[in-house]
């Protein structure tokens, strides 16, 4: 077997195994199923002209992590973005397999978030990244993660927490 045909089983494997955890990691980036397939294949195509190098460290996934976000980031600040296309309610989006009320409603409150905030929230609590790793990977300082979070963790409060009301008011009842 040949070092290219290696290199690309290899590569294989890996987008075999990962591919549908960086495309529900794009999802809670962007909101969006199909713009996360898109960042996904963004990804993927960077990936692998960096797979030598990045596959001897075993940081793929960082790395991979790192290009969804910044990806995500460029394509908003792109003016043509900033317009939507297709028609309401015809374009209907890929169905959602979430099966609990509360992860809807979190989903939800997550959308409204600005699009950095949200970077911030899925990286640190979604993946688990540390304060340094999800600075490194949104490329900013950890001061930035920590108030990005913070701001992000009060908005997602107190969304919510018109819907812990109800939930109260059912049990004092």
């Amino acid at each position: 077997m040949s070092r290219r045909q290696a290199r690309a089983d290899e590569f294989v494997t890996y987008v075999d195994a990962r591919r549908s955890y960086l495309r529900r990691v794009a999802y809670l980036v962007c909101g969006d199923w199909h713009a996360a397939e898109d960042l996904v294949q963004t990804a993927l195509i960077k990936l692998y002209a960096a797979w030598p190098r990045i596959h001897t460290d075993g940081a793929e996934d960082a790395y991979v992590r790192r290009i969804i976000v910044r990806a995500h980031l460029d394509e908003r600040r792109r003016p043509w973005r900033r317009e939507r296309v297709g028609l309401d309610g015809v374009d209907a989006a890929e169905p959602e397999t979430l099966s609990f009320e509360d992860n809807d409603a979190l989903l939800a409150a997550l959308k409204t978030l600005p699009q950095r905030q949200r970077a911030t929230i899925v990286l640190r609590y979604w993946v688990g990244l540390s304060v340094e790793e999800a600075a490194d990977d949104l490329g900013c300082t950890t001061g930035t993660v920590k108030s990005q979070t913070s701001r992000a963790m009060a908005s997602l409060r107190a969304s919510l927490s018109t819907d812990d009301v109800t939930t109260t008011e059912r049990r004092s009842r």
